[in-house]
Formats: C-alpha cells, structure tokens, sequence
C-alpha cells in the first residue's frame, strides 16, 4: 500500500536530517563536540577530520545503487529547503564563551611536567578565598594582584584586570597564550592560565615570594644586596629573555623589562614576569594593539622604552636589549632610571652614570650601599661598559641577549679571582656550562 504523502514527507524530512547533519554538530539537544584538552576549540584539522568522515559515510551511500537509498536523497536535496539551519557558534562568540569555563594549563606550579588538569575559576576563587582583600599583594590603578593556594598546595598570583567596554581577546591572541603555557624556565615565573569575563581579564602567574627586585634595591624588602647579587640577578635575567627570544617554535619579544617585573625567590633567584602576557592584557582591557612586534610598552615603562620605538612603533629583540642596558644601570646605581626628585643630569639615572663612567668616575654611579674594593669597582665599571653597548642609539649596533649573558659570565667570574680567590674555581666551571632550558 501506497504511502500517504504527508508520511512520505515526514520519512524524507527524517532522513534529510540524518544525512545533512554533521558529526559533531549541535542536534535537536543541543550538545556540541568534546574536544581535547589540548586542542583548541574549532580547530581547522578537528573539522577536518569531521568533514572527512561525512564525505566518507556519503560515499557509501551512493555506492549501494539502491533505488531507495537514490529516492531518499533525491527527496531529503527537496525537503532540505524547510528544515532549519543547525545554529553554529561564530569564533568571536566562540572566544567569548570559552575564556569563562576554563582554561587547559596545567595546574603543577613544581614543573614536574606532568599533565594536570584544567584550572577553572572555581579553583581560583576558592583558591584566593573568593578574592578576598586579604590575599591581595598589590593594587594599581586598573588591576589587582591576589595569592592564592590550591588544593595541591601550589602557591599562585593572579591578576585582576578590568577591561574596557567588556574587550574580548581576539583568535589570535587566543592562540598565543597556548603558545604561552608551554614555556618552561626557571628563571621565568611560569604562566598557569588566562580566563575571561565580562568586566575583568585574570591572568595565572606561578607565586613568587620574596618581592621584586626594585623593593630590594629600595630596601623595602630585604636587607639590601651586595654586588655578587646583583649579578647573579643580572645574569639570571639574561638567561630568561635570552630564551625567550630564541624559543624554538617562536621569537618571544618581552616588551617590558624593568625591575618591578623581576620576582626574586628566597635564595635571591631572579624569575621575570609580564613575558608576553603584558599586550595581551593591555589588548583584553581594550587598552592596547596585541603582544608580540605591534605591543604597546607598559606603562610604569619610562626610561626603559626603546627610543627608536617612538619613530617606528615597532618593538623587537633589540628593544628588550636596550631595557635590559638600563636594568643593569638600574641594580648598579641602585636608582629608578628616572629620578624626578633629583635636578640636573642626575635626574635621568642612564645618561648620567655612562657619563660617570666614560669620565673614570664609574665608582661616583656605584650605589652607596655597595662595598667599594678594586675588584667590585672594576666589575662596575665593566658593567656599565656593557649597558652603554646595550641602550646606543641604533638598534643594529646592540648586541644580542646571549651576547650580554657571556659578557655577565666573564664579569661574575673575573670579580671571583680578584676578590675571593677560593671561588673562582667553581665559576669557571659553571660559567661553560649553562644551557637553556
């Protein structure tokens, strides 16, 4: 018996959808795919992948040759016109609604490089006690840092920050921060995750304890350093943007070195912060173009901003250099690079201790707090040697960050063997050793 023509449109109807609908999809509930954790929403290669296992079930279909099979789609190309659309989500919503769920880093601060598993907002808030007042280490003007515990008993920092007119982070920047979270150093701070919503950007930073090095040079934080310290800071600074910028899958261009952004650990270790994630924030707070060659330095930046940037805009490897010249000015003289207090020459800290120094007169820049002896008055003078190399006018005549980090070494080492023989040995030994990790 004939059917009737409205079952034979509900039976075609029926296998319209069954063949138009593409796995994964979302269907008559709702649900949308599961993917892996480390593999970003919409990933071109998932679809394809997808895509290539809907062309393959149709390809058997029309290989069958069965009259019935041929009159269903022949019925389900008809009836396609009326079934509605399946609802797909575009990127821009996309990357609105999964910077809120969270974020797939792993969570083991140790760096024991085992997979973790994802950080969520839950584990933040119950982590810094819903954002209590009390967790907070330091305010500013647009962002708020909080401490935080988590259950396995990793300390963590995140940072609040507001954004403006609700900004979301483009695909793009998205895909960075993946970059982001498989940078591995000791002696960056390492990043644990990025979350977004609605009024505020909260990025994961692993917890530092023992302040920056600018509140050790100001002695609010610390008992002072001697000039082995410094050093030793230096050096570990170097070896962190020297990584950075030679990360194998790509260049990674700070943008904003200075003393604040430097974290020191209970033994004096130097651990840099911001790498990377500083135009990300700035760009989530609509404040900003973006990381990377296009970044906006930061602010809090003055006197450590490259001055060819004013000209071409542009940040690149060189102008992590010239802030580092001016770091190191920095852990010599003990000064901000600008000294607002202060008249004269000596208000601009750079220019007037290579001044001092081109003069003969290195020991007039060294910070008053450091023992003056032959052997540390020739390793400053040495240093500022190299911050002059570093901050000279032209990018191209700035050496590079590896460059800077042997010249360190042979400083550190010479300063041994004049002033503590005893030590020398084991500074040559290490200063042929070190490798990036």
């Amino acid at each position: 018996m004939a059917a009737s023509p409205a079952a034979s449109r509900r039976q075609s109807t029926t296998s319209s959808r069954r063949s138009g609908e593409l796995p994964g999809e979302a269907g008559a509930h709702g649900h949308r795919p599961s993917y892996d954790r480390g593999r970003a929403p919409f990933s071109p290669d998932v679809y394809g992948r997808q895509l290539s296992s809907y062309s393959a079930r149709s390809s058997q279909v029309s290989r069958s040759g069965s009259f019935k099979a041929a009159a269903q789609r022949v019925a389900g190309a008809f009836t396609s016109c009326f079934v509605p659309r399946v609802q797909v989500k575009t990127e821009e919503e996309e990357v609105k609604s999964r910077g809120t769920a969270e974020c797939h880093v792993s969570i083991d601060s140790a760096g024991s490089g085992q997979e973790g598993r994802a950080l969520t907002i839950s584990d933040l808030s119950k982590a810094t006690s819903n954002f209590s007042e009390k967790n907070i280490i330091k305010q500013g003007g647009s962002s708020t840092m909080y401490r935080g515990k988590l259950k396995d008993g990793s300390q963590i920092a995140a940072k609040c920050v507001r954004k403006l007119n609700g900004q979301y982070l483009t695909a793009e920047l998205w895909r960075e921060l993946e970059t982001l979270q498989n940078i591995e150093h000791q002696n960056l701070a390492r990043f644990l995750g990025f979350f977004e919503r609605n009024n505020d950007s909260l990025i994961v930073l692993e917890y530092v304890s023992n302040g920056s090095l600018r509140e050790h040079l100001d002695e609010s934080c610390g008992n002072g350093l001697d000039l082995v310290q410094r050093l030793n800071i230096a050096i570990d600074v170097a070896h962190a943007i020297t990584y950075l910028h030679e990360y194998k899958e790509h260049p990674i261009i700070h943008g904003g070195i200075r003393s604040s952004v430097v974290l020191l650990t209970d033994a004096l270790a130097a651990k840099v912060t911001g790498f990377g994630l500083l135009g990300m924030a700035a760009s989530a707070s609509g404040s900003g173009t973006g990381s990377g060659s296009d970044a906006t330095p930061a602010k809090g930046a003055a006197g450590y901003v490259d001055p060819e940037y004013l000209t071409t805009y542009q940040l690149t490897d060189k102008s992590d250099v010239y802030s580092f010249g001016v770091l190191v000015v920095e852990l010599v003289t003990g000064r901000l690079p600008v000294e607002r207090s202060r008249g004269g020459e000596a208000r601009l800290t750079t220019k007037w201790a290579l001044q001092k120094c081109r003069g003969g007169e290195a020991v007039v820049a060294m910070d008053p707090r450091m023992r003056r002896s032959p052997a540390s008055v020739a390793a400053v003078e040495r240093m500022l040697t190299l911050a002059a190399q570093c901050v000279a006018a032209s990018r191209k005549d700035r050496p590079s960050m590896r460059r800077c980090t042997e010249v360190l070494w042979a400083i550190r080492r010479e300063y041994h063997r004049r002033e503590e023989p005893r030590c020398a040995a084991v500074a040559d030994e290490r200063s042929d050793e070190w490798v990036l990790r």
